[in-house]
């Protein structure tokens, strides 16, 4: 494994050396490391690139880390991970993806998960995408998840792309059955000439079915953020959608939530907010004897914690 490989895991998936539990190391489109426990088996797809992640019916406290790095230009790498959760599991997953380029080559990683969540099942998705070096290359991170959740399955989902990657699409899409939930914690940061669009799409298909989908998202400099959500009500459910962005220099966010009740009982609510840091904030800081810039910091990482 290169060293390259090894900074981008600690950053990504808090690697100190080794993982705890089920993990497969992706390096550059291929594998440099796998190992599968007792409860979870981690198999290569025979008929694309990618993996298959069997996680059998009451595992409890368990971790599977799949993370995914590319440690210089000219490698387009697209994998396709599937995630089959047995009833009653309650398991994290950990995921992400590094980019590293010290050349004017591009590099792209376009990483498309499937989760099958099994009746009672829990899963907590950690994701962190970065993107390093002094390359001039784009570098692009594409992200695709869906999702289905059986009766009462729960998927938390807590992601975040802070700094680095010049252009990203995330796409999302889940339907849940009877008393699933599925709660999303999105951050980005883009700065620079970066863009990034967010899409998310929630079908509630079953009774008391419900989805929370949380966005914070700071642009800076020339960037471009694009945030677009559809929850669809298909029965008695809640659904909520939360956009709030925070735009400085000439940074530019469009949000677009919709919403659509197909029954009686479905209650769903969206929030969008965009603005500038309050000059207030900035002050109060300020008499604490920070810098307006190291101020501005602060605020934004609090924002984004």
């Amino acid at each position: 494994m290169k060293e390259i490989t090894k900074d981008l895991l600690r950053e990504i998936s808090e690697w100190n050396g080794e993982f705890k539990g089920a993990y497969n190391i992706r390096e550059d489109g291929g594998c440099a490391g796998r190992v599968s426990s007792k409860n979870i088996k981690i198999e290569s797809k025979k008929d694309e690139p990618g993996l298959e992640i069997f996680i059998a019916a009451n595992t409890k406290g368990e971790t599977v880390s799949i993370p995914a790095c590319i440690t210089h230009g000219d490698i387009d790498d697209l994998v396709y991970n599937d995630f089959f959760v047995g009833e009653n599991a309650d398991v994290t997953i950990v995921a992400g993806c590094g980019i590293h380029t010290e050349t004017g080559e591009p590099a792209r990683h376009n990483g498309i998960h499937r989760f099958f969540l099994g009746k009672n099942s829990k899963v907590l998705y950690l994701e962190k995408h970065i993107g390093k070096g002094h390359g001039t290359g784009l570098k692009t991170i594409d992200p695709v998840t869906t999702a289905e959740l059986e009766e009462n399955a729960v998927l938390e989902m807590n992601t975040a792309q802070i700094g680095g990657v010049d252009k990203t699409l995330r796409k999302t899409e889940a339907k849940l059955g009877k008393g699933a939930k599925l709660l999303i914690r999105e951050r980005i940061l883009t700065e620079k000439e970066q863009t990034a669009s967010t899409e998310f799409k929630v079908e509630l298909n079953g009774e008391d079915s419900g989805v929370d989908l949380i966005s914070r998202s700071v642009a800076r400099d020339n960037s471009h953020q694009g945030y677009h959500s559809v929850i669809v009500g298909n029965a008695k459910c809640t659904g909520h959608s939360e956009c709030d962005a925070i735009i400085s220099e000439n940074g530019k966010v469009d949000a677009a939530p919709e919403l659509h009740a197909r029954d009686n009982d479905a209650q769903l609510i969206h929030e969008a907010a965009i603005g500038k840091i309050a000059g207030e904030q900035i002050l109060k800081l300020q008499t604490l004897g920070m810098t307006e810039s190291e101020a501005e910091a602060a605020i934004i990482d609090g924002f984004l914690a």
